[in-house]
């Protein structure tokens, strides 16, 4: 009897030691920002990193956040990584360049032919890990994985774009990053690098006939008030980091640091799962709300054309061998 109550003592101070050590982790907020709003890739990725940080840690760490630019853009966001005013942020690949050059080897036009091409590149460790280090020395930011959003197609107001003459002549609205600009010349039209938060205005009152974007933003800017026709281009596949300040990652202890990595990448995953399905059905909304989709029938002259600003950019992406590298792993089978 006695050897039973001491076996049970025994395991009743191993459970809580167990549990002693499930709930140590240090009180802290982590301020996270996005200026995207509720329903977006952004928000959705971020609130599940919430959930499992705060679940994981019993309360201890609590998730601060600030959605729909009340920090400021993407790009101020990035800053505010930079500078550790901000722990973390989750941006579109194309906003996060100017402060880490190297990332646009995951935007460089037609990169991803198809989604599995880009799910390829970025579950590959060893390249990933390489592109990481170089990013964390351009920016003073670590990307602690990256989401996915669907390809960037082109919306119009005047008329459908089923091939690339089709094009000519309308003002499109693109952000104002050098491989989206060098792309659309590519093509053989001027781009106009309109400010997103002027972007909606700029449809309505005509001063773009178009814009760009994957059909998740489409819906949730509900462009179809402003826009009538949609053609499906396949150039650049929609990537965003989930970014976090340089500083601030280093200063986390171990087991922190832990969690904080296992929950990234459980809410990447989630957020990979949803993303193919919105887009799925942010499409058929658009339909339904009026929008005609457009197939493309010469897409063939789209991609010889967009590759052939590749030689101007290699300097701007880490380089040429970057670049190969990254379509080696693209076409391995």
């Amino acid at each position: 009897m006695k050897g039973l109550i001491c076996g049970l003592t025994v395991l009743a101070l191993l459970g809580m030691v167990s549990t002693g050590e499930a709930v140590e982790y240090k009180k802290m907020n982590i301020r996270v920002a996005t200026a995207n709003p509720q329903g977006s890739h952004h928000v959705t990725a971020l609130e599940k990193f919430k959930e499992i940080i705060e679940r994981e840690s019993n309360g201890a760490i609590k998730v601060q956040t600030f959605y729909g630019g009340s920090l400021g853009d993407e790009q101020a966001n990035v800053k505010q990584c930079r500078d550790g005013e901000l722990d973390i942020t989750v941006t579109a690949c194309g906003n996060f360049t100017p402060a880490a050059p190297s990332a646009g080897v995951l935007y460089m036009p037609y990169m991803f032919p198809t989604p599995e091409d880009a799910k390829k590149l970025l579950s590959n460790e060893a390249f990933m890990n390489k592109l990481t280090d170089i990013i964390v020395k351009e920016s003073r930011t670590r990307p602690l994985g990256w989401l996915i959003g669907g390809y960037r197609h082109i919306t119009n107001s005047k008329h459908p774009i089923t091939k690339l003459d089709d094009l000519k002549g309308l003002k499109i609205r693109v952000p104002g990053v050098t491989l989206q600009l060098e792309t659309f010349r590519a093509w053989g039209v001027e781009p106009h690098p309109l400010a997103w938060s002027e972007t909606f205005n700029g449809l309505q009152q005509g001063v773009v006939d178009g814009q760009e974007n994957p059909h998740t933003i489409n819906r949730d800017q509900k462009f179809w008030e402003v826009q009538k026709y949609v053609t499906e281009v396949h150039y650049l596949y929609w990537v965003g980091p989930f970014l976090a300040s340089e500083r601030w990652y280093r200063k986390l202890d171990p087991q922190t640091k832990e969690l904080v990595n296992k929950a990234v990448k459980e809410a990447v995953a989630y957020e990979w799962q949803w993303s193919e399905e919105q887009d799925s059905i942010a499409r058929q909304e658009c339909i339904d709300h009026g929008m005609v989709v457009n197939q493309l029938t010469d897409e063939p002259k789209w991609i010889e054309a967009a590759r052939s600003v590749w030689p101007q950019l290699y300097d701007s992406v880490g380089g040429k061998a970057l670049v190969d590298e990254a379509v080696a792993i693209i076409s391995a089978k």
